[in-house]
């Protein structure tokens, strides 16, 4: 859902090279009409963007694993837009990726960023299709074709979407404190199926499994209160789907709430602020940044309570390349009376320290 940004944002008005007006980033307000398939492109005059896919899969030795494969777009404050220089930060573009695999025994992750352009990197208009050099994310039709390279695993998957998109908040407008500029434009693709080739320490298998991708862009995000938020996304058996998340303020305590549940028959439910809750069950201390995540937690959406259980404790994402963010970022079961119901993902910010807006 909320990707972590702020801190890259501040580095990309540092580092342009000379001063320039600032930017009127346009505003997100309710009433826009998402339209398929433009809207799934590039929206470059939007301050940020995302295109996220998180996924369970299932590999020939019978083991499960979690992945994960984020692109970002930002557009720097300071950068002359007309200037017709390749080498000009118009655009920058970085991507994170994971594979979480219990007997790893913590996340393997990668990241990388570059300025758009020069056929290098680019985030492209109209259908998804946005690169970093030998990573990237393609749309074609109903399906998207990923391929990322890293020196411990290599992901060469095919998501082919199996229903329409889940348009979040006022349709697709997606409200994110009491601010209403503080939103975003904002889809969910569940239930995506997935099939390709996981290689892992050089050991190629098959895999299948499914998938949840996210598409947002916005120019003023989030209240300058909130320290950082947790956000779910889930695919349950029965052909359901719940995206939720909360705002945290300084204590703790949720400044703002939201939320989509699509049950199994297709009907869909907007869940407002008082529908949805997070509720702490277990907790881990990296032992790397301190931060204590609660990586077990309750998850309520209206009358209905799920609890969201990690694959494995240790799925801490440190962006020190990037973003500079260290976030949890980890693929859950999702269990109903001690029954697992559904698979999942679990996004988890601000622990480590307030992110800097």
């Amino acid at each position: 859902m909320i990707r972590v940004l702020f801190t890259f944002l501040a580095f990309c008005s540092l580092s342009s090279e000379a001063a320039a007006p600032t930017i009127a980033y346009p505003d997100v307000k309710p009433g826009y009409r998402l339209q398929f398939p433009q809207d799934e492109g590039s929206h470059a005059d939007f301050r940020t963007e995302w295109w996220y896919v998180t996924g369970w899969l299932k590999a020939d030795d019978k083991r499960e694993r979690g992945f994960q494969i984020t692109f970002f777009r930002a557009r720097p404050e300071s950068v002359a837009q007309d200037n017709p220089s390749g080498f000009a930060p118009k655009q920058i573009l970085f991507a994170h990726v994971a594979l979480s695999d219990p007997t790893e025994k913590k996340l393997l992750h990668a990241q990388r960023i570059a300025r758009a352009g020069l056929g290098l990197a680019e985030a492209k208009p109209d259908l998804t299709h946005v690169w970093i050099n030998d990573w990237s994310l393609q749309q074609q039709g109903s399906r998207y074709l990923a391929n990322i390279v890293t020196p411990e695993f290599r992901f060469e998957f095919t998501f082919d979407a199996s229903g329409p998109p889940m348009l979040n908040g006022d349709g697709g407008y997606s409200q994110k404190s009491p601010n209403p500029l503080a939103a975003s434009y904002y889809y969910s693709i569940p239930h995506l199926e997935v099939s390709g080739t996981l290689t892992q320490r050089g050991k190629p298998q098959s895999v299948t499994g499914t998938a949840w991708l996210d598409h947002e862009w916005s120019s003023e995000y989030i209240d300058a209160r909130a320290v950082g938020w947790d956000w779910t996304g889930i695919n349950f058996d029965d052909g359901g789907a719940l995206m939720a998340f909360r705002m945290r303020d300084k204590t703790g305590k949720a400044l703002w709430a939201s939320g989509t549940y699509r049950r199994g028959d297709g009907t869909t439910r907007t869940l407002r602020a008082e529908d949805v809750t997070f509720s702490p069950i277990k907790n881990w201390r990296s032992p790397r940044s301190g931060a204590d995540y609660p990586i077990s937690v309750g998850i309520r959406a209206g009358d209905e309570e799920w609890v969201l259980a990690p694959l494995l404790d240790d799925q801490e994402l440190d962006s020190g390349d990037t973003t500079r963010a260290i976030y949890w970022e980890g693929a859950v079961h999702v269990l109903k009376d001690g029954k697992r119901v559904g698979r999942g993902y679990l996004e988890l910010t601000g622990y480590a320290k307030a992110l800097n807006f």
